[in-house]
């Protein structure tokens, strides 16, 4: 067997074959809960994309977009922090636009207004809602580090799942925030789940000044994209201002 830097490997040569950020491919075929209507040439319906990032602070576990135009802006603003695995600094903010920044392929100021123009070409009506969650927000240690987790993660994220279809049943109610919809106290099924509420009102939390503070990294954003950016993102941007700003 050759290891990722073209050696001779074994399993006795005491270090991995593969590099550490690697991937595999599988079949998807061979997932057991395949959709039966997965090579459907119709398509099927979507009512909720998400978009998730990485971030210790600032950013809630989750918050729906108020509509189509808001939600390209989510996800045009989608940030994440980096690891040691992807530049070898760890927690520099990085713009990652729709959690899509390697794969785009063309300008990213038309990509955007290509996610713009589906909104305007759409039943308005039939288009997906959009989230962003953050399943990484962590307590803040009283000397100003970054503590633990506040959400257990993995599996336990499929309650936040539980809350967006229920928002897209009509179930449940939202509060309002100047980033978007979080859900109402009590909303977020913790049925059985071992955390503390105070915990919970944390992960949930909205912070002006935090926000504020981000206000800055996304003009700069928008700045690098350059002429190409669709004025409605602008327009979105300036919102947020204001909304911080109340």
């Amino acid at each position: 067997m050759t290891d990722w830097k073209g050696r001779d490997w074994t399993p006795d040569n005491g270090e991995v074959s593969s590099h550490p950020n690697s991937r595999f491919c599988t079949p998807a075929k061979q997932c057991p809960m395949m959709a039966p209507e997965y090579d459907e040439p119709d398509g099927v319906p979507i009512d909720a994309i998400l978009f998730g990032g990485r971030r210790r602070s600032t950013v809630p576990l989750v918050y729906e977009a108020r509509d189509w135009a808001h939600g390209v802006f989510v996800g045009a603003t989608l940030s994440s922090e980096t690891t040691a695995a992807a530049t070898g600094a760890v927690g520099v903010v990085r713009r990652d636009p729709m959690a899509m920044l390697p794969f785009i392929g063309y300008n990213a100021g038309d990509y955007m207004e290509h996610w713009l123009e589906i909104g305007k070409q759409a039943d308005a009506a039939k288009l997906p809602r959009v989230y962003q969650v953050n399943w990484f927000r962590r307590d803040v240690n009283e000397d100003g580090t970054a503590g633990k987790f506040l959400w257990p993660g993995f599996g336990e994220n499929s309650r936040v799942l539980k809350w967006i279809v229920d928002r897209l049943e009509g179930d449940v109610e939202a509060v309002e925030t100047p980033v978007g919809l979080v859900p109402a106290p009590g909303d977020l099924d913790t049925d059985g789940l071992d955390v503390d509420p105070a915990d919970v009102a944390k992960v949930l939390a909205v912070n002006a000044e935090d926000w504020r503070a981000e206000l800055p990294l996304i003009e700069e954003w928008f700045d690098k994209i350059g002429d190409t950016l669709p004025a409605v993102l602008r327009t979105e941007l300036d919102g947020l201002k204001a909304r911080l700003a109340d």
